[in-house]
Order: C-alpha cells, then structure tokens, then sequence
C-alpha cells in the first residue's frame, strides 16, 4: 500500500480523469480519511503539472464554504533523480455524484432546484474570491446527506483572464460551455452561470438544451441555433423556468449574478444557503434568511445585514 510522504496513505482508487486520479486515503498523523488527488503516471510536463495542480489548491483552499470540498494539503513525492509527483488532499466526499443520479431521468423539481441552489451558493462564494470554476457539470457535484458539494477546481481560473488554452483546443464539456469560451473570450463569472443554466436544465427536464451525438455536432449546433426552450413542469414556478433561460442567454451580460441565482433558488423551495456578503473586504459566508428576487433587492438585503453584531447584540460601527 503506497504512502506519500509518510502521511496519506492511498487505500483505494475512487475516480480517473484524463490527467489525474482521485484516491481514498487515511492521514496517519490526523488520523482521519481524505481524498488524495494525484496527478497520472506518465504525464510529460512535471512541472506544469505541479504548477496546475499547486493552482488548482490554492484556488480550493481560499474557499471555505459548506457547499464546497475543502482542501488540508498540498505537496509533491518522489523518488530521486525521477521527476517528482504533486498531490491534493481534499476533505472526501461521501455519495453519489449528480451525474449519477440523473442516469435515471429528470429529478423532482424541488429537489433538482435545491440542488441547483447549493451549486449556485458555492460559485457566489468562488466568485466572490474572483475564482470562476469552468467546468460546472454533473460530474462535479456530489450529493451528500448534508447537501450538494462542487469539486473539482482543477480549470479553474482568476476572473478576467484571458483564455491561456493553445489555439484550437477549448477547455470544459462542451454541453456546459458558454458561446463566449467557444470564441476564446477572457473568462468571467457569466461563463459559470452558463453553465448552471444548463445544469439546472438538465436536473429539472433530464436531456440538455441541445441534441446532438457527438461533441463535434454539439459545437456546431451550439454555434446555430439558441437553447430548446424549458418544457413545461408541473409546479415549477415561473421564476425558476426564467432564470433558466436568463442563464442560458448567449450576452454574458443578460446573465443574473451568482449571488442573485442562489438566492431566488433557494426561495423557491424556501432553503436557506450560505451566500457572501459583499460588503466584506475579505468576503466570509453567511446564511441567507431572506432571498430577493431582484438585483436591487440583494444589495438591499446583504447591506443591512452585512453588519456583523457584537457580544452585547449591539452592531459595531
């Protein structure tokens, strides 16, 4: 049984990326289990991989949110003179992801809506830190008896950023990609909120906005034609089916926050997520009571309650 630097030791295979496996693992110095990210044998670039990978930690490890897998430890091994391994080690998951779960068709509204919420609650945080996840899927949401957790911040990039991929290749899943990433734009919040649109599409009606084969005529169609619209569900409430299709609108710019998402979300359903006030110079995450249904009315909510009170139940100044 392997064990990096004489701390995690690897138990079993859990996934396989194109670039990495994820690993169940037991820390022996904290004596608790973790997930163990470590990038695949035989990648040709070492030191981009640990750059990647050191990227991807430090982008997960600045978010502290309940609907995201947090990240303890970063670090490389090795044997001398090979090239040395980079690794993750994340907070492991237990359930099923949300791919999983929608093999057996649409999910009940409510539930798929609350989901959606929870995922909308963990971009507003990552966004709040300047992050944008680009890769919003199924596959990256585990559901968990404590509700959704987003994984994977491995593509993740600074907001504004031009897109650093070589010309021809285009990064994500092609079904959840924004028009603006097909067109190499420089990367912004939108792009995840795209994605969220297609996601909450997918939950609530079971097929993607489009209907293609393969990712060659998915590209080629996304170019052509805008979104099927929403079929009719019952019991959906209006709101919802708007936000989806503003979601899913082509200007970035027609796109809501992720702010704004989560919380009309989360009032349809009356949840309650943890959303960032944006008033913090270092944004922390607090639980949302009331949710707007509005840009004015979210700057409305989160200034009056973006002060914090002291012991004496007093606000500070």
């Amino acid at each position: 049984m392997r064990t990096l630097d004489g701390r995690y030791r690897l138990e079993q295979r859990i996934g396989v990326g194109g670039m990495s496996e994820v690993w169940r693992a037991h820390d022996v110095v904290l004596d608790r289990p973790v997930a163990v990210k470590v990038i695949s044998p035989g990648q040709d670039d070492a030191d981009s991989s640990v750059g990647r990978i050191r990227a991807e930690a430090r982008s997960a490890a600045r978010l502290v949110h309940p609907n995201v897998a947090s990240v303890h430890d970063f670090g490389t091994c090795g044997t001398p003179p090979g090239p040395r391994t980079p690794y993750i080690v994340m907070e492991l998951v237990e359930g099923e992801t949300l791919a999983a779960h929608l093999r057996t068709g649409a999910l009940d509204w409510r539930i798929a809506v609350r989901v959606c919420a929870e995922v909308c609650a963990a971009l507003a945080a990552a966004h709040a830190h300047g992050i944008v996840h680009r890769d919003v899927k199924p596959a990256n949401v585990i559901l968990t008896p404590a509700g959704a957790k987003v994984l994977d911040f491995g593509i993740a990039t600074p907001a504004g950023a031009p897109d650093p991929t070589p010309d021809g290749m285009v990064v994500g899943t092609p079904a959840y990609l924004a028009p603006e990433q097909l067109d190499r734009a420089p990367v912004t919040p939108a792009v995840d909120l795209y994605a969220l649109g297609v996601l909450l599409y997918h939950c609530l009606s079971g097929r993607l906005p489009y209907e293609a084969s393969t990712a060659t005529q998915l590209l080629g169609l996304r170019r052509r034609e805008p979104p099927r619209p929403l079929p009719e569900i019952d019991g959906l409430p209006r709101e919802v089916a708007e936000l989806c299709r503003r979601c899913l609108a082509a200007a970035p710019t027609e796109r809501p926050s992720s702010l704004v998402a989560a919380l009309l979300l989360a009032e349809a359903v009356d949840a309650r997520v943890y959303v960032p006030m944006p008033l913090f110079t270092a944004p922390r995450p607090r639980r949302a009571v009331v949710s707007p249904w509005s840009e004015r009315a979210a700057t409305a909510v989160t200034e009056a309650v973006a002060v914090p009170e002291r012991p004496d139940g007093r606000r500070e100044a």
